[in-house]
């Protein structure tokens, strides 16, 4: 067993610690905030990474939540600091938050490198604060704790239960198709999203969060709690003691992960019915703890896990009842056959502990693997002429119909074409047709927008019609469903295939034997590609640029080249 750090060894020594003249002005200067030298002295410095702000619904309990977590640290005997970081608001951040997880990551990293911070209580929930937050301590590499959000409560409208984003799709299309009224769609307006918290159906959130758990960074059934339930302050009061034994136990997350607890967090991703959007986060995390991970890896899983979770958009039910079934520690229970359990967590136990004697209270909720809601997992891998690299799909979330499908393409060039098309009565489409929308992946949107559940043109949605095949190379919500194949790599605007794809081409999808295939030989595909001009960068300055010089592809994870992998970093000299 490694011995216990002594103070001296404490990183925040360097700072605090030391009888210099440099040391003299930190040790001052937190004099003149009020603290005394019975605060910090020889104790932990806890850095609390808050996303908080009043821009971010998912996130507006995290300020009183940041005290909790402070409870918990002076609990323990460590020192907390809260530091802000970016919010990003899923909702409101345009062109999309993926274009700023990495930006998060990086302002995690250099928020805990620069200042004298021994462990660190990561608090996010909204899709990208997530990733982007675990991320940015992976590299830097200090004891860390991920404090999920949590899922805000069930909507109503009318007697019906609703949930956020899922039912927004739907009842869009219903009112497109005139089924509902102008003052019925207020009225869903104003309940779909009735407390604070992440979204409440299995959306990107919710799956990132049971992910963060299963990968051993959360605390056991953490994930799973509502954001309003009185043991979500618990929890993270509980999250401010663990960190500071984890200071002193020196648990950093390079002892945490693994492939194999990457290999967890891949069943529990399946199992839950969970967002594709996992997959880009997972890869860009287990890349920069410095372990490969690729598409294949995913579908392996995926045909040995199937989904458990009845969850909306692949089942019936919300995260609310989720929590009540049991949560993410009874999933897990139900699939302990496919985990490892002896990987470690930040408990100082293995999942296995963790996971312990937990019961499903409500099996149509949690189902047993043997009465699964869709036999193989969440999400499936397609390669073939028209995505080299790999595209993917959630086949639990769309018409069963539409698995085996050979049609004829609309393509369309951008965003805006497409969204004025789909609104022509007269467009000539029917639903046999394969919907393609080009320049939406990591370059071409810019930022990897999540416009992959393109719109089912008005004529036929009129008709009746709910699901037909789409394809992009932009990402979808996970609260999104139907038959969207996406993350289709490399991205058309660096000259993908994708790019080449005219209206009128025909396209196969075959999701049992994982293929997809554009009907155009390669001495044509070969001539287009001769004939195509590269787009203009959409910018010439500031963060986009550097963007646009270093993301990485939809298979890459999307990180940037720079920051990917292990090499060390030296620690700030403190002159």
């Amino acid at each position: 067993m490694t011995p216990r750090k002594r103070p001296e060894d404490l990183r925040s020594h360097r700072w605090f610690g030391v009888s210099d003249l440099r040391s003299f002005g930190h040790r001052s200067r937190l004099r003149q905030i009020g603290y005394d030298a019975a605060d910090f002295a020889g104790k932990p410095v806890i850095g609390i990474i808050n996303t908080w702000s009043d821009i971010n619904a998912c996130h507006a309990h995290l300020r009183d939540r940041a005290q909790d977590v402070k409870r918990g640290v002076l609990q323990a005997g460590g020192f907390p600091l809260e530091l802000p970081a970016m919010s990003l608001a899923e909702p409101f951040v345009k062109p999309t938050t993926m274009l700023y997880r990495n930006f998060l990551a990086m302002e995690c990293e250099e928020l805990l490198r620069s200042h004298p911070i021994d462990g660190a209580v990561l608090m996010g929930g909204c899709d990208k604060t997530t990733p982007g937050l675990i991320m940015g301590a992976i590299s830097m590499g200090l004891p860390a704790i991920y404090l999920p959000a949590g899922p805000m409560l069930r909507g109503n409208w009318g007697g019906q239960v609703l949930g956020s984003g899922s039912d927004t799709w739907k009842y869009w299309d219903e009112k497109r198709a005139g089924k509902i009224t102008e003052e019925d769609w207020a009225e869903i307006e104003g309940g779909i999203a009735r407390s604070f918290g992440t979204c409440m159906t299995m959306g990107t959130a919710p799956t990132l969060m049971a992910i963060a758990e299963a990968l051993g960074l959360s605390l056991p059934g953490a994930s799973s709690i509502p954001a309003p339930d009185a043991g979500h302050p618990r929890m993270s009061a509980a999250c401010g003691r663990r960190i500071v034994d984890m200071v002193w136990e020196d648990l950093t997350p390079a002892k945490i992960l693994s492939p194999a607890s990457f290999d967890n967090a891949i069943a529990v991703h399946m199992a839950m019915g969970g967002s594709t959007n996992a997959i880009v986060h997972l890869v860009a995390m287990a890349r920069r703890a410095g372990i490969p991970l690729d598409l294949a890896r995913f579908d392996d899983i995926s045909r040995k896990v199937p989904v458990i979770a009845n969850i909306r958009p692949a089942g019936k039910y919300l995260m609310e009842d989720f929590f009540y079934a049991g949560g993410l520690r009874a999933l897990m229970q139900e699939i302990r056959e496919l985990l490892d359990l002896k990987c470690l967590t930040v408990t100082g136990k293995t999942l296995g502990e963790n996971i312990g004697d937990a019961k499903t209270f409500h099996p149509e909720v949690i189902r047993p693997v043997a009465d699964p809601v869709y036999g193989e997992g969440a999400t499936v891998v397609l390669t073939g002429n028209l995505a080299p690299r790999g595209c993917v799909m959630k086949p639990a979330a769309a018409e069963q119909r539409l698995l085996k499908h050979r049609g004829k393409v609309i393509a369309f060039a951008d965003y805006n074409e497409m969204a004025r098309e789909v609104e022509r009565d007269d467009l000539d489409v029917t639903a046999d047709h394969i919907l393609v929308l080009k320049h939406a992946g990591p370059k071409g949107g810019p930022g990897m927008p999540e416009w992959g559940m393109l719109p089912i043109p008005k004529k036929l949605v009129q008709q009746g019609v709910r699901d037909m095949v789409r394809i992009s190379d932009a990402r979808m919500s996970g609260t999104s469903y139907g038959a969207c194949i996406l993350h289709v790599a490399p991205e058309s605007f660096v000259g993908g295939p994708l790019a080449f794809v005219q209206t009128g081409d025909e396209i196969e999808i075959d999701v049992a034997a994982r293929r997809i295939h554009l009907h155009v030989s390669d001495h044509e595909l070969a001539r287009r590609r001769a004939a195509w001009t590269p787009p203009p960068p959409h910018y010439l300055r500031g963060y986009g640029a550097m963007f646009a010089q270093h993301i990485g592809q939809a298979d890459e994870g999307c990180d940037f080249d720079f920051l990917t992998g292990t090499a060390p970093i030296p620690e700030p000299e403190i002159h």
